[in-house]
Parts: structure tokens; sequence; C-alpha cells
């Protein structure tokens, strides 16, 4: 049977790949651009040319596939309800979903599909963290509004779960509360990753406003950073409480937060400056 993962090359879905090929699956990857995805996924890996936010063009990328795996992401809230619709006309038994922070449209279709669904439900990514490159990089500093608890889980650990729902049976239905081990407040993150990298990181303290200035700076709408900001300036008892969920549906703890800073160090540091 046939696997496809969509956004395959992200932060989760490139982890997700790497879990089914280990596990000797049959692996499908969705990705705007295969020839740059060839060297970043393994070579066993099937690529197909798409994106879950046109899936009016996936008709060929979804023939024989049995499973899906899908990571809601910006823009997919108007079509995700027809990929899904798709998916299950062309054959597809069983899905997994990494939500988009509620239970919108996507969610909810993949819910009222009529096939097997998990839903995986991480508070927060400890990715998040590499929007601090630059300024970690050139000043030594990270500039946030708040200093709030969280208690972010490594992407490779939701890829797990996603690989235990996908292949195993039992989790139909079921909805995953994703933590890590510990809830840290940025300047907690900020100390473990200034021991990883071996230099000293100030945290500096912006306003709410400039917090979602910088992020539609990017290109993300006022609405959804006012929502992300707005997230981290009242976290709810879910985003801050350690549970074992991961553990349990695998069989191994969680990553830590250092683990994830001791895979990503170099991408922090200083670049070096060569003497003429």
């Amino acid at each position: 049977m046939t696997t496809l993962v969509t956004g395959a090359t992200g932060n989760t879905g490139r982890h997700v790949v790497a879990e089914l090929v280990r596990r000797g699956e049959r692996v499908r990857a969705l990705t705007r651009n295969p020839a740059a995805a060839a060297g970043r996924l393994p070579a066993e890996v099937e690529l197909v040319a798409g994106t879950h936010t046109a899936p009016e063009r996936l008709d060929a990328a979804l023939d024989g596939v049995s499973r899906l795996h899908i990571t809601v992401t910006a823009g997919l809230a108007e079509v995700g309800p027809e990929l899904v619709r798709r998916a299950v006309g062309a054959g597809v038994r069983r899905i997994t979903v990494v939500w988009g922070g509620g239970v919108g449209p996507v969610e909810q279709a993949v819910a009222d599909s009529g096939v097997e669904w998990t839903r995986l439900e991480p508070q927060e990514f400890m990715s998040n963290t590499l929007t601090w490159i630059e300024s970690v990089r050139t000043e030594g500093i990270v500039r946030e509004p708040y200093d709030f608890p969280s208690a972010l889980v490594h992407e490779a650990d939701i890829a797990a779960v996603a690989a235990v729902a996908l292949l195993d049976d039992g989790h139909a239905g079921r909805a995953y509360n994703l933590t890590g081990p510990e809830s840290l407040t940025p300047r907690e993150r900020i100390a473990i990753l200034s021991r990883a990298i071996r230099r000293d990181i100030a945290f500096v303290s912006i306003t709410h406003e400039q917090a979602v200035d910088r992020l539609m700076a990017t290109g993300v709408s006022r609405a959804d950073a006012e929502y992300v900001i707005g997230w981290y300036s009242a976290p709810n008892d879910a985003s801050t409480t350690v549970v074992d969920t991961i553990e349990q549906v695998t069989g191994r703890p969680s990553r830590t937060f250092a683990q994830w800073t001791a895979e990503h160090a170099e991408r922090f540091k200083a670049p070096r400056v060569i003497a003429g």
C-alpha cells in the first residue's frame, strides 16, 4: 500500500516521510519542486509535483494511494475539504492530519470523511525556534513580546505518532494532544540554545504590535498574525501542560529541546570571517 505525504519537505512532512521509509513503507511525497526535494528525501521515495492547496490537480498523485498525511497550513481552509473528498473518492482509507490550531474546515472534513482518521494536535513546534536564526547569528539577540512557557514538541515526534496512526490499528477517531517533555519559556529556551552554540544570547522584549508587524512582513495576513501572537500572549493549559501521549503511542519518551538544539546548532552560529 502507498502513503501520500503532503508538504513532504516541510518541517514535519519530511520527518513523516523518513519515519514511514524507516518502517519499510511505500511513500509518495507531494512537493512543489521534486528536483529540489530529491536531495532532501530518501532515494526510495516517489516524488510527485503538486500542492495540497490545489486538490483539483492531484488525481494522478492520489491514484493507488490508501493512506494520506495532511498538515494544515495557511491557504488550506477553503480547499482542504475538497482534498479530503478527492482522496476518499480515490480510495484513501486512512488519514492523519496535523491540525492548524483548532478544528477548522479541514479537520472537520477529515472527521466527517467516513474513513479511519487520527488528528494530531501539537501545541507548538520546536521548529518555531528557527525564526530566531538571523537575529542570533548577526546580533546574539532574540526579540519576543512574551515570556510565557510552552510545552514545545519535536517535529520528529509528531511524525512518529503519525506513522503509528497510519500503519497500526487502534488509533481511528482519536485526537492526540502532543507535547514535549518540558514546558519552557523563551528565556529558558534561549539559555539551552546558548549552551548549544557556546555563545551568549540576549532576550529583548518587544511590544505586541511590533511582533504582529514582524510577522506580517513575512507575508502573513493581519488576522493570522494577530491570532498567532495572541496565542503567545495568553497560553492555555493545553499549551503549557506536559503530557506523555508520544510515549504512550510510540513506546519511547518524547525528545527534549536540548536534543533539538543539538541537531540545529550549526544553523544558529555566526558565520566565520576568514582573514584576507
